[in-house]
């Protein structure tokens, strides 16, 4: 975008690329995190200020179109970071958030925090959500990303990154082709889930924003803090799909990450 810095530096690209994930700081400004909450809030049928009525560890919400999350999802530094790693003109602005998976602490274990990396396309076999699909190339993802609604620390459940995991995934998915693995391949043939032996933690004031690469092996977890949680974790779509050979040599991060993985 004219006159906007670049949103990273080098060594954050060049940490993308081999870690899987950038933080950005002040990505968006806190005034839309409250709006955003109070959405939220309301949606979940809870009261704010009485604990009492937080009865269940985890409220899954679907997308949000209203103006604090478009807003939210496009500030020029976040538009210069996806042009900076996903390319300029390779991604779609994103027109609202979601879904959100808000988080309240609960002694009850929360049933959704098994490794996983998030699949986005179907395939002629689709049963149910384990029959989602990725490939080589990401089909219809560039970008997954972690949008903080509230302040996270280590005990607001933050979502748990295995840094590094997005080239174990490549290696796994170039064989499959086109086709791609189904989230209950992975299950299947992976039990370990790409166990890198390096963990991250999504945690951050509200604001705060992961772009993480759509291999990222990453898992939800136990909410141990005090203050509810509330997390957008949407795709950023592709304007045109990822390519791992191009004429001009002119390779997104993500698409140098893949190519990294597979020795390219």
């Amino acid at each position: 975008m004219p006159g906007i810095l670049p949103a990273l530096d080098q060594a954050q690209i060049n940490a993308f690329i081999t870690d899987g994930f950038v933080r950005i700081d002040n990505a968006f400004p806190q005034e839309l995190a409250e709006q955003g909450r109070a959405i939220l809030w309301k949606d979940t049928g809870c009261d704010p200020d009485n604990p009492a009525t937080w009865t269940k560890p985890v409220i899954r919400l679907g997308g949000y179109s209203d103006l604090p999350f478009r807003e939210a999802a496009n500030t020029p530094i976040l538009q210069s970071a996806y042009d900076q790693i996903v390319g300029p003109n390779r991604w779609a602005p994103p027109q609202g958030l979601g879904t959100f998976p808000v988080r309240f602490p609960s002694p009850d274990e929360p049933g959704d925090d098994g490794w996983h990396i998030d699949g986005s396309f179907t395939g002629d076999d689709y049963r149910d959500f384990l029959d989602i699909r990725a490939n080589i190339v990401s089909k219809g993802r560039a970008l997954l990303m972690l949008f903080l609604f509230s302040d996270v620390d280590e005990e607001d459940a933050p979502t748990r990154i295995r840094v590094g995991s997005h080239l174990d995934v490549a290696r796994y998915l170039a064989p499959a082709g086109d086709a791609g693995r189904s989230l209950r391949n992975m299950l299947d043939d992976r039990p370990d889930w790409f166990d890198t032996g390096h963990e991250a933690l999504a945690a951050g004031p509200a604001g705060t924003v992961y772009l993480c690469h759509p291999f990222l092996v990453h898992g939800a977890q136990k909410h141990r803090g005090s203050r509810v949680k509330f997390m957008a974790q949407p795709p950023l779509f592709p304007r045109e799909p990822i390519q791992l050979e191009r004429a001009d040599s002119n390779y997104s991060p993500v698409e140098q990450s893949i190519r990294l993985a597979l020795g390219q």
